[in-house]
């Protein structure tokens, strides 16, 4: 979410206001939008798209930063609303822009709306020879197969992962963090991306890394940050995570090669994805080709703001539409990303968000889809239309994130209380509807929202509002013993729910930012991962860790499928409003348990449930677990300790 995003908001129902665009919807669209620069040895072919302008013109520069063009190009209408020009020469190395004329007026010079090499703060496209931005092995590159059952999803910002004096990476801040094996912290233990593969997790999620426009990346020695919610170029890489922003090369090369490193260490790779607004609009592309067509406008001529960030876009415009799908196949296929997360995707459309899943999932059946399933203010289209988190059952392999589980476990935003984990009474149902994977189940009371558990975003906490051990400092008196046990509790919830688990990086190192909520634009000294929190916090690392090996060793945690989700799954009745307790039975060629009963005891006094009497063995106890098991255990109850969960698995002996 944006820098103007004060809180994340929960679900708002829309309006119902249409701009006026009948005009708009009936304009001739091209085979195929992303065809803006194609480069060959002998020529390079130009195209933009401004079916209602009155001349365009080609400008090429010898450097981003000229101010004077070498070479000026008339363009020439074409089908689809094109202009087109073809330069015949070898021009690699040139940087362009077009300006297009309408109602007698020339707008202001732009790289496109489909630049994908470009200059120094994205300001002009770049003529490049492609073959040259793959590294070694590129073509070999492969996305790691990972079941279903074993996605864990760790959202992580380069920045914050690297920049710390502390964590042993040369590369700091920069794309190249991620290829670096062998980091360490100062006392020896594992940084980077070595880190990740200790902590289990298979999908690492980058905030926002295509082109913005927040950062000056001529003055990068200022340590400029910000989150990147605030989009430029959607198809070229961000230059400022690069060692060379001045060069469309170097920094499209070096993404290439942090997936690649990611990709060979066993992790698949989702890209967080901001199409529901623009920078400031009439700095962008969109304007200043076609202006008012990418956007829902009102009457008067200004801009519908469900975004919170001046503007919100018009995915339903058969243009813009269009432009998302082939985007997206864009980053699939030229940068072998595996997944997307869409930012404030309610302001979608679900007609265009099922085009979107069925045009990933036809290169590749295991894309992972999900987003936020609201907007900060109502989007100007009708609510039963569009990508809202109650609408996710309308929607064919896209996912959502879940409120419901976060708010219940750790409190509502805003909120003066640490909810569940703290003993706060009033958040069972929810707890309860998380664990099931947001399905229909008979003995769950909240409303559904999913057809599918892989369809519900499992998490506590992530790069919005407070980090989870800022949200426990705000609304706890606790000492920090008994916070981290409510950690360790709400991250068992989490990671033994029906769901996709998804966690926020560092929470696993108990780190803070200070108290700071939004953190968009705030220094290094509120963002940075500091390291030694490995060392000091070993032992939460240590559970994050084994709850991912107890769900891989475990797949009865993710059945995959809502029928199974209710004829496995089976809540055991508490009176205690702050205790959760589930058996998931029947699992006979799906685990190598034939049961598994977790009990989640949100309250401060110890608690114990009967279970049928049997031979168990302890995954998770009193704030331990181990997927090889702690111990052997024969009864009929399974018992926790006030703020902890406890976790058996009935496994036959062979």
């Amino acid at each position: 979410m944006s820098k103007f995003h004060k809180i994340l908001l929960t679900m708002i129902p829309a309006a119902t206001v249409f701009a006026a665009c009948t005009s708009q919807d009936s304009l001739p669209v091209p085979e195929s939008v992303y065809e803006e620069c194609v480069y060959d040895e002998g020529k390079t072919e130009f195209s933009v798209w401004a079916p209602d302008a009155e001349s365009a013109t080609l400008r090429l520069y010898r450097t981003a930063q000229d101010t004077s063009a070498f070479l000026t190009c008339d363009m020439k209408k074409a089908k689809g609303g094109l202009w087109k020009v073809v330069v015949k020469d070898d021009i690699k190395g040139a940087f362009y822009t077009f300006q297009v004329e309408k109602d007698g007026r020339l707008l202001e010079e732009t790289a496109g709306i489909s630049a994908k090499a470009v200059g120094v703060n994205g300001w002009r496209g770049a003529v490049i020879d492609w073959n040259e931005t793959d590294p070694e092995g590129w073509t070999e590159d492969k996305s790691p197969a990972i079941k279903p059952s074993d996605i864990i999803v760790y959202e992580l910002q380069h920045r914050d992962f690297s920049i710390h004096a502390n964590s042993g990476v040369s590369n700091k801040g920069k794309y190249l963090a991620l290829t670096e094996e062998g980091t360490k912290n100062p006392d020896g233990l594992s940084t980077g991306i070595d880190h990740l593969k200790e902590l289990g997790v298979t999908y690492v999620q980058l905030l926002p890394s295509t082109d913005f426009a927040t950062i000056d990346e001529t003055r990068l020695e200022d340590n400029q940050y910000n989150w990147g919610y605030e989009p430029l170029n959607y198809n070229a890489v961000e230059g400022s995570f690069s060692t060379d922003p001045y060069n469309p090369v170097t920094r499209i090369k070096e993404f290439k090669q942090m997936v690649q490193a990611l990709h060979n260490a066993g992790f698949r790779v989702i890209l967080d994805v901001v199409y529901n607004h623009t920078t400031n609009a009439s700095n962008t592309g969109f304007e200043r080709t076609m202006p008012g067509y990418f956007y829902r406008m009102r009457e008067d001529g200004t801009f519908f703001d469900g975004s919170g960030c001046g503007n919100e876009t018009a995915s339903e415009r058969e243009m813009f539409r269009k432009y998302m799908v082939e985007s997206l196949e864009w980053w699939m296929k030229e940068y072998h990303i595996d997944g997307f997360r869409f930012d404030l995707m309610a302001i979608h459309d679900i007609e265009t968000m099922n085009l979107i899943s069925e045009r990933l999932h036809a290169i590749d059946p295991d894309v992972v889809i999900y987003g936020e399933g609201w907007a900060a203010s109502s989007p100007a289209y009708p609510a039963e239309q569009i990508a809202l988190k109650a609408n996710t059952y309308m929607m064919d392999k896209v996912g959502a994130f879940s409120d419901n589980i976060r708010d219940a476990l750790r409190g509502p935003l805003g909120c003066e209380n640490a909810g569940f984990m703290d003993g706060v009474a009033g958040n069972k149902a929810n707890v309860e509807f998380g664990i099931a994977g947001g399905v229909e189940h008979p003995q769950v009371s909240v409303e559904r929202w999913t057809n599918n558990p892989l369809q519900h975003v499992s998490y506590v906490s992530c790069h919005d509002d407070h980090c989870l051990r800022d949200r426990l400092e705000e609304a706890t008196k606790a000492s920090e013993e008994d916070r981290l046990k409510m950690v360790k509790l709400a991250q068992t919830a989490v990671y033994t729910s029906q769901g996709i688990p998804f966690i926020f990086n560092g929470e696993e190192l108990y780190r803070h930012k200070q108290g700071v909520k939004n953190s968009y634009n705030q220094p290094d000294s509120i963002n940075a991962i500091d390291w030694t929190y490995k060392t000091r916090y070993k032992d939460l690392v240590d559970y994050y860790a084994a709850l991912a090996a107890i769900r891989h060793a475990h797949p009865g945690f993710c059945l995959g499928d809502a029928d199974l989700v209710r004829e496995k799954l089976q809540f055991i009745q508490v009176d205690d409003p702050c205790v959760v307790a589930f058996r998931i039975e029947g699992l006979e060629g799906i685990d190598s348990a034939k049961s598994l009963t977790v009990l989640l005891n949100g309250s401060k006094k110890p608690v114990k449930v009967e279970i049928p009497l049997g031979d168990y063995t302890v995954l998770a106890k009193d704030g331990n677990a181990d997927a090889e098991g702690l111990g052997a255990y024969s009864g009929a109850y399974i018992s926790a300790a006030p703020t902890s969960a406890t976790v058996l698995a009935q496994i036959p002996e062979m």
